[in-house]
């Protein structure tokens, strides 16, 4: 469950949120919809924990997983299946922990590796991808071959791989 309560927050001495309050059980999908300049990627940053509160709280789970897409997605040199495989952070630092662990600490990684259901990990991000309109010729292909809002569905691809107890998903108008 995510809970807001009181939330108050200014920005350069300007107020966006006073007293707000809200809780979003586990497992409900909410929207959050506003002009721009209203607040809404501040309060997604507060709710990371990227942003400090002027007054009130805000409480998740201890071990919930935030998932997000920037306004921005930058391009890069890394493939589009690559980017996507990279969002289980979880499953990436496992993998390489693997190349490296010795002893007991192999078993344990190897057997997170299976709960997580690592193995099948690419036909997901592959699946996700093809979902969102990339064939795949184009999932090995560089981010930086893409539009920004092709990109964005890049991102969107990662979030959803990720399956994050909170995703957060901002400026869909860039979606082509």
């Amino acid at each position: 469950m995510l809970r807001i309560s009181d939330l108050s927050f200014s920005m350069a001495g300007r107020p966006l949120f006073e007293g707000a309050s809200a809780t979003i059980p586990a497992g409900h999908k909410v929207g959050l919809v506003g002009r721009n300049g209203a607040g809404k990627t501040t309060l997604f940053r507060l709710i990371k924990g990227e942003l400090s509160l002027d007054g009130g709280s805000i409480e998740i789970p201890a071990r919930a997983r935030i998932g997000g897409v920037s306004q921005e997605v930058p391009g890069s040199d890394v493939s589009l299946l690559d980017t996507v495989l990279a969002a289980d952070t979880e499953r990436a630092a496992l993998m390489a922990e693997a190349e490296t662990a010795a002893g007991a600490r192999i078993a344990e990684v190897q057997m997170r590796l299976a709960d997580i259901d690592a193995w099948s990990a690419e036909a997901r991000a592959a699946t996700i991808l093809k979902g969102l309109g990339f064939d795949s010729t184009a999932q090995a292909m560089p981010c930086s071959a893409f539009s920004g809002g092709w990109r964005m569905r890049v991102a969107l691809a990662a979030v959803l791989f990720s399956a994050p107890d909170f995703p957060v998903v901002g400026r869909t108008d860039q979606l082509p």
